[in-house]
C-alpha cells in the first residue's frame, strides 16, 4: 500500500513537471520527458508520443533500472535509455530532458557554453555539450554521460538539454537556469564589436562553495 501510495504521487507529481515544461516554452508537442525515480528504484518516466495534458493516473509507466516493465501499458520514452544511464551512474531521483530553443541553438555553435554567468556552478562547472548521436540510442546516453562528468546537467547536439537532481523541483530549475543562461550567451554574444566578459574557473568555484550554503538552513536541533 505504501509503494503504491509513493508511485501514484510520483506519478502525480512527473505529470505537473511534464506539463510546466510544456507551459513554460521548454518543449513543443510531446518532444522532451521527464522520470523520477522512487526508493525501490522504480522508474517512472512520462510515455513515447503522448500529450502531457491527456496523462492520468492510469497513464502510468514504470520500468526498473534495466528498463524491465514494472507497471503500465502505455511504451515509455524513447529516450529512457539516457534516464536509465544517469540512474545507473548516479545517486540522481529526477530528470528533466528538454528541446529548450536558446540551449538547443547554443548546443549547435560551441562545444561548452561560456560562462557568462555564476549560475554555472550549480551545474557544476562549465556546461559541456554532448557530440551528437541519434535519439533514442546507447550512443547517445554514452555521449551524455562523459559531458555529465562532475555535472548535474549538459547540453546535447543539435538537441536539447538534460538535467537531474535530488527532487523533480530541482532538476527542473537546472533545466530553466540552463535555458536562461544559453539565452543569455546567445544575446550578449549578438551585439557587433563587442564580446561578452566570462567567468574564471576561479570565480566559479568560489560561487560552488556559496552556493552549498544558499537557501533556508535546518535549525540546529
Amino acid at each position: 500500500m505504501r509503494a503504491m501510495t509513493e508511485r501514484a504521487r510520483g506519478w502525480e507529481e512527473l505529470v505537473a513537471t511534464a506539463r510546466r515544461t510544456v507551459s513554460d516554452g521548454l518543449v513543443v508537442g510531446t518532444s522532451g520527458n521527464v522520470s523520477v525515480r522512487l526508493v525501490d528504484d522504480t522508474v517512472l518516466v512520462t510515455p513515447s508520443g503522448v500529450p502531457y495534458d491527456r496523462l492520468g493516473p492510469d497513464d502510468l509507466v514504470a520500468v526498473d533500472l534495466d528498463g524491465r516493465r514494472r507497471a503500465g501499458t502505455l511504451t515509455p520514452t524513447s529516450e529512457l535509455p539516457m534516464h536509465l544511464a544517469i540512474y545507473r551512474r548516479t545517486t540522481a531521483r529526477a530528470i528533466v530532458h528538454t528541446h529548450a530553443l536558446h540551449a538547443t541553438a547554443v548546443s549547435t555553435l560551441v562545444p561548452e557554453l561560456p560562462t557568462v554567468h555564476y549560475m554555472a556552478a550549480a551545474l557544476g562547472g562549465p556546461v559541456r555539450v554532448a557530440p551528437y548521436a541519434t535519439y533514442g540510442t546507447e550512443e547517445l546516453a554514452e555521449n551524455m554521460l562523459t559531458a555529465l562528468a562532475d555535472r548535474t546537467g549538459c547540453l546535447l547536439q543539435n538537441h536539447g538539454t538534460i538535467t537531474y537532481g535530488d527532487t523533480l523541483p530541482q532538476a527542473y530549475d537546472r533545466t530553466a537556469q540552463l535555458e536562461w543562461m544559453c539565452h543569455l550567451w546567445l544575446t550578449a554574444h549578438s551585439v557587433p564589436g563587442l564580446t561578452p566578459s566570462l567567468l574564471s574557473a576561479e570565480q566559479l568555484a568560489e560561487v560552488g562553495e556559496k552556493l552549498r550554503g544558499y537557501g533556508q538552513q535546518a535549525p540546529p536541533r
